[in-house]
């Protein structure tokens, strides 16, 4: 049976994220699950393979458990599927932030932009004065990435300040539309940019993974894959695995 693989985050103030390290990994190991978890004050951000069933209960207790106490009600999710395990280990660790911008004024739970689910985001990116710009790092962008999107030639996400700071101009960029791997880079992105004067921010909601889960590939505007950290290493449309498109051939 294929290995289901849960991937997820949100932001929402949790104080006392050192405090909740020790009880998620115990949830974690229980079943067996692994992957890669970031806690911080900010919220959580995390990939977890294992059964179906393990995973769905896990979800759950995210969501509704005692230990986030109702707080991840909100939790972008997104599922695909593994032949094997893709992860050699669990672990769960505390970080500054769960996707590191390295500006501490950033705050998605209270300003971002405006969510466009993959139904709108063809026609959004086709109108001529948006700019779409991949918040991904250089190397994820060169394994695939939308039509006409920018590339902000960044090795890390922390590095986003500086090319909006040389690059983007609220005069004249009026509009702007964002996406990444899982939609999490963008919200602070958009978070960041508002709070610097940009009026018209949009970032696709679920990020790329949700557009190729939802997306029929012959109106797709993604070209090539779409890299994600494990060993999986790339997705396809219908979350595909690397290989599974490769053998298709």
């Amino acid at each position: 049976m294929p290995l289901k693989i849960a991937a997820f985050y949100q932001f929402a103030s949790l104080p006392e994220y050192r405090e909740l390290r020790d009880p998620l990994r115990t949830i974690c190991a229980g079943p067996g699950l692994k992957g890669s978890i970031l806690l911080a004050s900010e919220g959580v951000n995390g990939t977890i393979a294992g059964p179906a069933e393990a995973i769905n209960d896990f979800v759950v207790e995210l969501q509704h458990g005692a230990l986030f106490g109702g707080r991840l009600d909100r939790l972008e999710l997104k599922f695909s599927e593994a032949a094997a395990m893709p992860f050699q280990r669990l672990k769960v660790r505390l970080k500054k932030e769960i996707v590191t911008l390295g500006d501490a004024s950033v705050d998605p739970t209270r300003q971002v932009g405006i969510y466009v689910d993959p139904a709108e985001w063809n026609a959004l990116i086709a109108d001529p004065d948006t700019l779409v710009i991949d918040t991904r790092n250089a190397f994820e962008v060169a394994m695939g990435t939308f039509e006409g999107a920018l590339d902000p030639g960044i090795r890390s996400f922390g590095q986003f300040k500086e090319f909006a700071a040389h690059e983007l101009d609220p005069a004249r960029h009026k509009k702007i539309a964002m996406f990444c791997t899982g939609g999490i880079r963008c919200e602070k992105a958009s978070s960041f940019l508002l709070a610097r004067g940009f009026g018209e921010v949009y970032h696709l909601k679920g990020g790329i993974l949700k557009y190729l889960e939802e997306m029929p590939e012959q109106v797709s505007r993604w070209r090539g894959e779409c890299f994600v950290f494990d060993e999986r290493v790339a997705l396809g449309h219908g979350l595909r695995e690397r290989q599974e498109a490769n053998a298709d051939e």
